[in-house]
């Protein structure tokens, strides 16, 4: 399968916590659909302080993985929103 586009789209989206409203990225994203994934080279600014936890409530709103052989982060359902 093909990789990840490494430039990547010039759109950046900020993704918030959806239960406590906490930014935690900023992110270079392609498309209009839903955030399914976020892969790594393509986070501009990270506000978490530990992987996949808020750092302001502690919820987990993802899990670390590999998609087509990139490290990625892959959003756990209605635990983000962004605009």
């Amino acid at each position: 399968m093909a990789k990840p586009n490494k430039k990547g789209p010039t759109r950046t989206v900020d993704i918030f916590c959806s239960k406590c409203k906490n930014q935690l990225f900023k992110y270079r994203k392609g498309g209009k659909g839903a955030l399914v994934k976020c892969f790594k080279e393509r986070i501009v600014e990270d506000y978490t302080h530990t992987a996949c936890l808020c750092p302001n409530c502690g919820q987990e709103f993802a899990r670390d993985t590999l998609v087509r052989g990139t490290p990625a982060l892959k959003m756990i359902g209605g635990k983000v929103t962004f605009k």
